[in-house]
């Protein structure tokens, strides 16, 4: 079940470098991306940086809106992750050719991806110099929701292989998130 998580906390979300979804709304018009180049930024408040490519229809719908959603997939969204990062929106509906259903957001107009394990709202801060030289968007995290199942108390717990988070190398090839493993305290 998708639930919040605390503003502060909503960085873990994607420390860990997941592939991502990135959907956008603008017009009237909704579209979907995957995206391996999404990191944290900050903490208070929340920010995040995505590179979003200039000519692509999710750039321009961002452009237009000034916001978009992440979506963390699972390994059980391995293959509509990689298609829809394989095709543009200019020419295709994604959600409906791939059957993606989706959730609206709670502040900003672009939807979630059911399905996913981590959702991060987001509204695009001015920063045209990056925007223009690096196609680099830094975003406020403006609402955060994940998975009850697998973020636990702040903290990912992955315990079924299909909710893993993936990360793309290259050519459809990914990885999935591994093993928890903690260290020492020192005293």
């Amino acid at each position: 079940m998708r639930v919040p998580v605390e503003l502060r906390r909503s960085p873990r979300l994607i420390n860990h470098g997941p592939t991502t979804l990135i959907t956008s709304a603008a017009g009237g018009r909704t579209n979907v991306m995957a995206a391996a180049w999404v990191m944290a930024l900050d903490f208070a408040p929340p920010k995040l940086a995505a590179v979003i490519a200039e000519g692509t229809f999710t750039r321009e719908l961002v452009d237009a809106s000034g916001e978009f959603v992440v979506c963390l997939p699972s390994l059980a969204m391995l293959d509509t992750t990689y298609a829809v990062g394989d095709c543009s929106g200019r020419d295709v509906d994604k959600f409906a050719t791939y059957g993606i259903q989706t959730a609206p957001g709670s502040i900003v107009r672009a939807p979630l991806v059911e399905g996913c394990v981590g959702w991060l709202e987001c509204r695009v801060l001015s920063e045209p110099g990056p925007q223009q030289r690096y196609d680099l968007f830094v975003a406020e995290i403006v609402a955060a929701w994940a998975d009850d199942e697998v973020f636990i108390d702040g903290e990912w717990r992955f315990t079924q292989d299909d909710h893993r988070t993936v990360h793309h190398l290259s050519s459809g090839v990914f990885f999935t998130t591994g093993q928890r493993v903690e260290a020492r305290r020192r005293s």
